[in-house]
């Protein structure tokens, strides 16, 4: 039976590439806008001297509590309560720009393996999904009343589901005779909507991903904080984001590309008119784990790493 107090494994994706690219002076100020469990704040407070800084932000209890825990032994770190887009506060309160930030986007392992946590349609579990279990309404909750225009708009915006208005009729279907609550209940009416069509992937993947995007508000929090990093981040400090899907690499990879000039031109190579001053460059092309790092985290697989330098 899984326990609060049970241990998750945690590996942190992509831990030497992230290093190599985000690290560039030994007494920075750097903020870990996803500490998680802290894999890759521990290793980069290893490369730091007695006056760099840490900043660590979570709203995970288990990540903020592993992140007081970081704070207690190392005076170098901080650990912030908070949605990661909070970086302004992060600034005033540190008195100094941030030299490097670090995202590493969607659900962490411990977050997956906690049936208790209702991330996974792996193991039944209560079907809530919440970043901050103690904020806002659970999936299963919002499920109960939401119309059924808006959920399939939410497996179709953010999962990509093809077939989201026939899910989404089957589960106002369902839930006038019984309510949905449960992780493996939610995902057996999946399949029982879509079938077994994609080897190696459960038909539940796309709406789950959706589900919780939906609920935690991810994406509006991704678009916040980008614009946030360029007002947060110091001349040549670094922003380094590690994506999971398509939808939020997307919006990276543009958010990156408007800002270095490298925005597409119009007939004859002319402004389209929404052409925005550069303040960033690409620091190399966009990354993915490694052949060997894939043998032993099969959940790096999707990875995706972009690094971008403020310039101005």
């Amino acid at each position: 039976m899984t326990t609060e107090n049970t241990q998750y494994e945690h590996q942190p994706v992509m831990l030497e590439e992230v290093l190599d690219m985000w690290f560039s002076q030994s007494e920075g100020f750097y903020v870990d806008g996803t500490f998680g469990r802290g894999g890759h704040s521990r290793a980069l407070l290893a490369r730091l001297d007695d006056n760099g800084r840490l900043a660590g932000i979570d709203r995970d209890p288990q990540a903020i509590a592993a992140g007081q825990e970081l704070a207690a032994s190392d005076s170098r770190f901080h650990m912030v309560a908070n949605r990661f887009d909070c970086l302004p506060q992060v600034v005033e309160q540190a008195g100094r720009p941030i030299d490097g930030l670090l995202l590493d986007l969607g659900v962490s392992s411990p977050q997956l393996d906690d049936a208790a946590r209702g991330f996974s349609f792996l193991r039944d579990g209560p079907l809530d999904m919440r970043m901050d279990p103690t904020q806002g309404e659970s999936v299963a909750e919002w499920l109960s009343h939401a119309a059924e225009k808006d959920i399939a708009n939410v497996l179709y915006r953010y999962g990509e589901e093809r077939k989201s208005r026939w899910i989404a009729k089957r589960i106002c279907d369902t839930r006038k005779e019984q309510p949905i609550t449960r992780t493996l209940q939610l995902a057996n009416l999946i399949e029982s909507v879509l079938g077994r069509n994609e080897q190696g992937k459960h038909p539940a993947t796309r709406s789950f991903q959706a589900l919780r995007i939906h609920i935690n508000g991810e994406l509006d929090a991704l678009n916040q904080v980008l614009e946030q990093s360029l007002e947060t981040l110091a001349i040549g400090g670094r922003l380094a984001i590690i994506s999971f899907h398509s939808l939020e690499d997307r919006i990276v990879k543009l958010f990156i590309r408007d800002h270095s000039g490298r925005a597409p031109k119009g007939r004859g190579g002319l402004p389209l008119g929404n052409e925005m001053p550069q303040r960033l460059e690409p620091v190399g092309k966009a990354m993915r784990a490694s052949k060997a790092e894939l043998k032993v985290n099969v959940r790096s697989r999707s990875a995706v790493l972009r690094v971008a330098e403020k310039v101005a």
